[in-house]
């Protein structure tokens, strides 16, 4: 898809405004840190059955509700805090993925080398090639399943092979733009 500016990008990343946004300085970047992980991981599980636009624009209050994802923070909110945020009009307001935020903060915060060492361990390497066509973006991989599988196996909630593969595209563990797109591949190491 050409964009306004005249840069190719993928399929999905210049249909809205919001989206230009998310696509060139986001998505596929990588992400590294417990609570950065966190808040992907949970927004990803809200996403479920619902359009990415929905909670991209979402996002704003979403960390607002759940105290800028902070893993410590989450695992100490009580019936109350579930109350709270069922009732707030700027997330989206559903008791099973809320009460799944609020289980995984738990189960994170527990972990003894930390969500990110934990989420990294399944990136692959090397990392693919970009894909060519939108029909060349998987919806799971051999990574993503064993991801999935082992979150779960930890006690994480709404960590599906679909929802640990859409995560690992947002957090740059693999490089979904297309080969054409005009971001250009970034290393999934961090700066030195």
């Amino acid at each position: 898809m050409i964009g306004d500016d005249g840069r190719a990008r993928c399929f999905w990343g210049g249909s809205t405004p919001d989206y230009v946004g998310y696509h060139d300085n986001e998505w596929g970047r990588p992400v590294r840190g417990d609570d950065a992980l966190f808040e992907r991981m949970s927004l990803e599980a809200f996403q479920s059955g619902l359009s990415w636009i929905t909670i991209l624009r979402k996002r704003p209050a979403f960390r607002a509700a759940f105290d800028n994802f902070s893993i410590t923070k989450v695992a100490a909110f009580a019936e109350a805090d579930a109350a709270r945020l069922m009732a707030d009009p700027g997330i989206v307001r559903n008791r099973m993925k809320v009460d799944a935020t609020l289980h995984n903060a738990r189960v994170a915060a527990d972990l003894p080398d930390g969500l990110s060492a934990l989420l990294w361990s399944f990136a692959p390497a090397p990392r693919p090639p970009r894909p060519h066509t939108r029909a060349d973006v998987p919806a799971t991989t051999p990574e993503s399943v064993a991801m999935a599988k082992a979150l779960k196996k930890q006690g994480f909630k709404f960590v599906g092979p679909t929802t640990a593969y859409a995560l690992m595209q947002a957090t740059g563990m693999v490089d979904d733009h297309l080969a054409g797109c005009w971001v250009p591949p970034i290393s999934p190491e961090p700066a030195a």
